[in-house]
């Protein structure tokens, strides 16, 4: 049961693919992109009754409202038409942006604008007038018309060639779907207007007839030109013809749509019959200006109005932008700017969420090469993600480890460029016969690449089930059969024997853990992290151990912290030939023993 019925000053406009909407103080354009997601663009206005007292005088203001509504309605268009840029810029594009600082797409919507003009004079004006001068000439000189015959044959021109031109048009698949959207905004008024909760199923039950559309003003534009010029002749006491016929027309188009303005609002706030002939006209010609749209025309319809109802409730909503195909460079320099207005001054990063969310090279971002709208949503949730401190590889959901793709996310730690030196040690140490064990598997990434290098049978161990989940997932992902554990460092093992026991352990000691950066401490597991007091706490686990796992002449390898690598040696007492490996800044990282 619908709610009482209401009037509403908001008003629509079709454009490619979707709808505008307009009402006191906001305007809002909805349209659904290549990818099936409904854009928004709002504008904030200037409401009625705050505007200078001329501009809102009687026929004056149907005047402006006339302008308004042809420049603007032409730019929302144009600006809707953006939402679906595809292909890249011509070399005559960037030729003119460089040479002449010339925006090409400025330069086209001036050019439709002043063409569409030129038609409209060509086809309204000066072709009603050239054709009622050739039925005079063929009727012969004996008989004259006079001003009122004149203008009222015009007209009649007039309206046969507007609406023929209109049936034209419906034909083109284009312009048939703007006319499913101009039925949408109609619907989308209507449902309003009767009371009725906004939905699409409401809004398919409504008339796509309604007394304030555009169609009907240009048939009263029409009508009326007929009586305001006939009126003009007779007052300069003559027939007007030739060029200066049509300039006068042009002249007088202000006073015929503001009187045009004042007829369609003055017969919208009426149902009175009385009034119907002058509306069936108009209603007639919008059976075929507009058709009956889809549901997901209708949703693209609600879409634009609500957001024009709220915020012309709410002045506090901000004014918001459509989503269009912008230059790869363009895109890289925004996200830059973002990071860096956010204290991520590393501009390597916003490199790498760009290119790595268009599947792209580095190398290839500084390109005219046009980034899809739905490409721009993934990257600025990415950025979103990054600003709020998430470390990088964690927004990006996966990170490159020796070559394979490594799934990572709060469960597990990130493996770090120096760990891939610890892969390659391991890998000088075993062939394809080799057992292998990897301790504090994590994301798996160790496991995978010896695995993926090697051919070893590989038994990764984890204490964290969460780990091993997302392990096995990688394990899948890079197509390695590896044998995952839970276990407690060795306690699941029993007495298994292996030729390689690698380790990158937990190894950070209680008082750095309170000084990890943000994006470590507060996202990467502890778990993975605290080493204990000093950090060795796994190290002790392992030198005491190892040697019950490993078979003759094994291979002990472990990656530590930063000055960590001769107090592990140490402890491997019941190992020969220990060696400390350094990492890409020489640091001591890597520990190996042979027992």
């Amino acid at each position: 049961m619908g709610k009482d019925s209401k009037k509403t000053s908001i008003g629509g406009q079709a454009v490619l693919e979707g709808v505008m909407m307009r009402g006191k103080s906001s305007m809002a354009t909805a349209v659904r992109d290549e990818d099936g997601i409904i854009r928004l663009e709002t504008k904030r206005i200037t409401p009625f009754d705050k505007k200078n007292i001329f501009l809102r005088l009687p026929i004056i203001r149907g005047c402006v409202s006339f302008v308004q509504s042809l420049v603007g309605g032409t730019k929302v268009l144009m600006r809707s038409a953006e939402v679906y840029g595809e292909g890249e810029p011509s070399k005559f594009e960037k030729w003119c942006a460089e040479k002449f600082k010339i925006d090409i797409f400025s330069v086209i919507t001036t050019f439709s604008l002043i063409l569409g003009l030129c038609l409209a004079v060509f086809l309204f004006m000066w072709l009603p007038q050239t054709v009622r001068g050739l039925i005079e000439r063929l009727i012969g000189n004996d008989f004259a018309f006079n001003v009122w015959a004149k203008n009222f044959i015009e007209g009649g021109l007039k309206l046969v060639i507007f609406i023929l031109y209109v049936v034209l048009c419906s034909l083109l698949k284009d312009i048939k779907r703007t006319f499913m959207y101009h039925g949408a905004e109609h619907k989308t008024i209507s449902c309003y207007e009767k009371g009725l909760d906004l939905t699409v199923e409401n809004a398919k039950t409504c008339t796509r007839i309604h007394d304030r559309c555009g169609t009907t003003f240009m048939v009263f534009v029409m009508l009326i030109s007929i009586l305001v010029f006939a009126c003009f002749e007779s007052l300069v006491g003559g027939s007007i013809n030739g060029a200066l016929r049509v300039l006068c027309k042009i002249a007088l188009l202000p006073v015929v749509a503001g009187l045009s303005y004042e007829l369609l609002k003055l017969l919208a706030k009426t149902s009175n019959p009385i009034f119907l002939p002058l509306k069936v006209p108009g209603m007639l010609l919008q059976r075929i200006t507009t058709k009956e749209p889809t549901d997901d025309m209708l949703e693209v319809a609600i879409t634009a109005f609500n957001m024009v109802a709220k915020m012309d409730e709410d002045e506090s909503i901000e004014e918001v932008s459509f989503v269009v195909p912008k230059k790869r460079k363009e895109v890289l320099k925004e996200i830059n700017e973002k990071l860096l207005a956010n204290g991520i001054e590393e501009s390597a990063e916003g490199e790498w969420i760009v290119s790595l969310s268009l599947g792209i090279k580095r190398s290839e971002l500084e390109t005219d090469n046009l980034v899809s709208p739905k490409l721009q949503d993934k990257i600025n949730k990415i950025v979103l993600e990054r600003i709020s401190g998430r470390p990088l590889w964690y927004c990006i959901g996966d990170t490159d480890f020796y070559g394979y793709t490594i799934k990572v996310d709060e469960r597990v730690l990130i493996p770090r460029p120096e760990t891939e030196i610890l892969v390659q040690n391991a890998l000088k140490s075993i062939n394809s016969e080799s057992k292998v064990l990897d301790l504090c598997t994590g994301s798996g990434a160790i496991a995978i690449a010896i695995k993926k290098e090697s051919g070893a049978n590989v038994c990764a161990v984890d204490i964290s089930e969460n780990a091993l989940e997302l392990a096995k997932e990688n394990a899948v992902l890079n197509d390695a059969d590896i044998e995952f554990v839970k276990s407690d460092m060795f306690s699941e093992l029993l007495d298994r024997k292996f030729n390689l026991i690698v380790s990158n352990p937990p190894y950070i000691n209680k008082e750095d853990m309170q000084n990890l950066q943000k994006e470590v401490k507060d996202f990467e597991p502890s778990l993975a992290l605290y080493g204990g007091e000093d950090g060795l706490d796994f190290y002790r686990i392992i030198a005491k151990n190892a040697k019950n796992y490993l078979e003759e002449k094994g291979v002990l390898i472990m990656e530590c912290g930063i000055g960590q690598a001769e107090i592990i040696k140490e402890m491997l007492t019941d190992f020969r030939l220990v060696e400390i490996i350094k990492d890409y800044e020489n640091i001591d990282r890597i520990v190996r023993a042979v027992l």
